[in-house]
């Protein structure tokens, strides 16, 4: 009796801390947001959880407590709420740039000992800085950059031994620069404020524009003097030849005269009717007004990176322009990022090119994409839209894509793709299609299924990305593609793509997992085979076993399953489309080759037996 209480206690107590959430916390959070003003993409709801749905809020391990807050970009105004983000003791990183918050640093703020990351940048912050930095003793970034800071850098931005980063440009900080003599720091920019005096020997060490903009002089005479009063990437003034005295006052002369000239026939005209040029110009500057007002706003929107509900991630533009990225690859619709983001987040960015469509219809069909939620579906986060860049944003699959896992490292040290693994494939693609199909009524087609748009999940099943990405685009070209390969016969333009045609791109994807090799690859000869024709001919002479993939060889029992994917693939890819099912039924099959009496198979095999497939 007491074993069953001490492991009913055991199990409350385990209860409890998965559900944890840090209360106190949420509280100060909700106090911070709701007296200031923001963003509606700000997603805080007392009825969520903080660590597990809250855009731009990090919690530890346990949940006990909030560390970080990033809201770049989320339309905060007004000086910060007190007793509010200072509450947040376990507190490491604020990033709330990109605002426009007022008001004198936040007096609050000494008492989050923990802090490590500091992003306050292009704000409208005033008054002088902290004076007693060391408060902060595990500082290693300081960017407040871009506000109206005045007074001087406090000497005690010396003490922060673990500073790695100080970014305090484009204010309005005056008197001398202390000596910051910290090994760590490797980034630093005081460049365009009011600083004067010399540049301490500890810093010059770094690049010279990090000191324009300034009354600077170098440490000593030894050193060039006057720093450059540019800042960086500021193109030289052009260089103009001096005119003669003579030609100069001729020029004076005929200026004047034309001057007098354009008076003398402005005022007779103006004399014809003032009061109607009077309400006219009242018009005209009332317009221009409203154009400045509208155009000023329209700036403000341009750059800001549109989130879907339910996404808790927060960056924008200049996040996924400074983030450490990686292509990923490059398709017909763009290239591929892997971005590492400042919250050691992970995002695809793919840029779009030869996009066709105006904003209005962009941004209609990713409202639409937004709001796909299905495990089998490569979730979109958020959009950028602008005159010269397109981007989406969408989740990182850490197994990359099924392109990749298939054909990538065919050679010695080759971990092969197992039977189960692209059974579990094909059925998450089957469901992830289905599931696209019935969208928007049943109009909303993918429009582009390769290998190299699935993915797979965490639970080893296909997850389908890029979906109605097509019809914004400019047709992709059939010659010579490899895409083309996965192309229904009679889809002539891609974006007009149908069900049916998706249909024939997952047969062909399910040739290619059965076989091992791309739908259109080069044989003996450098002769181009496609996959398709070439599947029909070898099941048509009844040499069926040479159809798959010589890696799945190793594996018992398995034939049944293979040539009931072989005969679904084939149904898949008929040439007519009338002839091939519907995504419905393709889902029914695929689910049924695996019946659950029929065992796993990853026994090692010496041969197959042939089995027997009839051509359609």
């Amino acid at each position: 009796m007491d074993k069953k209480l001490s492991l009913l206690f055991i199990f409350s107590v385990m209860l409890v801390s998965v559900e944890a959430e840090p209360v106190e916390d949420k509280q100060a959070l909700l106090d911070f947001l709701h007296k200031m003003s923001h963003s509606p993409h700000v997603n805080w709801d007392e009825n969520s959880s903080v660590c597990q749905t809250w855009r731009g809020v990090t919690c530890n391990t346990e949940r006990s407590r909030v560390i970080a807050i990033r809201l770049p970009g989320a339309g905060l105004s007004g000086p910060i709420p007190p007793n509010t983000l200072s509450r947040l003791a376990a507190l490491e990183t604020v990033s709330l740039r990109s605002n426009g918050i007022t008001g004198f640093f936040p007096g609050g703020f000494s008492e989050l000992k923990n802090l490590t990351s500091l992003y306050l940048q292009s704000n409208k912050f005033s008054g002088p800085l902290p004076l007693d930095f060391s408060v902060w003793s595990n500082l290693t970034v300081v960017n407040l950059s871009n506000n109206f800071f005045n007074g001087s850098i406090p000497f005690s931005v010396s003490n922060l031994t673990h500073l790695s980063s100080l970014v305090l440009a484009n204010n309005s900080l005056s008197g001398a620069i202390p000596d910051i003599d910290i090994h760590s720091l490797r980034e630093l920019n005081l460049a365009n404020n009011n600083l004067s005096g010399v540049v301490p020997k500890s810093l010059l060490r770094f690049p010279s524009w990090a000191f324009s903009g300034n009354n600077l002089t170098s440490v000593n005479s030894s050193h060039p003097p006057a720093l450059p009063m540019h800042p960086p990437y500021t193109l030289p003034p052009k260089k103009t030849k001096r005119l003669s005295e003579t030609a100069l006052l001729g020029i004076i002369i005929g200026v004047c005269a034309f001057g007098f000239a354009v008076i003398a026939v402005v005022m007779v005209l103006c004399c014809y009717d003032f009061a109607a040029a009077g309400v006219k110009e009242s018009v005209k500057s009332k317009k221009k007004e409203d154009s400045m007002i509208a155009e000023t706003s329209a700036s403000r929107e341009k750059n800001k990176i549109v989130f879907f509900e339910e996404c808790n991630l927060a960056f924008d533009l200049e996040d996924l322009l400074r983030a450490s990225a990686e292509i990923l690859g490059k398709g017909s619709f763009g290239t591929t990022y892997k971005a590492a983001l400042e919250d050691a987040s992970t995002v695809v960015v793919k840029r779009l090119k030869e996009v066709t469509v105006g904003k209005k219809e962009f941004e209609q069909q990713m409202e639409v994409l937004g709001k796909i939620k299905h495990e089998n579906v490569d979730a979109l986060r958020a959009y950028y839209y602008s005159k010269d860049e397109k981007l989406v944003v969408s989740d990182y699959y850490q197994q990359g894509s099924v392109s990749s896992i298939l054909h990538g490292n065919r050679g010695d040290g080759r971990t092969s793709l197992d039977w189960d693994s692209r059974l579990r494939i094909a059925i998450g693609t089957a469901r992830g299609i289905a599931h696209i199909h019935v969208q928007q009524g049943g109009k909303l087609v993918h429009g582009n299924i390769k290998a190299s748009n699935i993915f797979v999940n965490e639970q080893g099943y296909g997850c389908v990305s890029d979906i109605g990405l097509a019809t914004l685009m400019s047709s992709i070209p059939s010659p010579g593609t490899r895409a083309s390969g996965y192309r229904a016969p009679e889809v002539t333009d891609t974006r007009k793509a149908t069900h049916s045609s998706d249909i024939y791109s997952f047969g062909v994807l399910l040739l290619e997992l059965l076989t091992g090799k791309s739908p259109i690859y080069s044989a003996e000869g450098e002769q181009i085979v496609h996959l398709v024709r070439w599947v029909n001919s070898v099941v048509r002479e009844e040499w069926t076993a040479e159809v798959f993939d010589v890696e799945l060889l190793r594996y018992s029992n398995i034939e049944e399953e293979m040539v009931e994917m072989l005969q679904i693939g084939m149904a898949c890819a008929a040439r007519m489309p009338d002839q091939r099912p519907k995504m419905s039924e393709v889902v029914r099959m695929m689910e049924g080759i695996r019946p659950e009496n029929r065992p796993s198979s990853t026994e090692s095999r010496s041969e197959v037996s042939t089995p027997t497939v009839y051509a359609t």
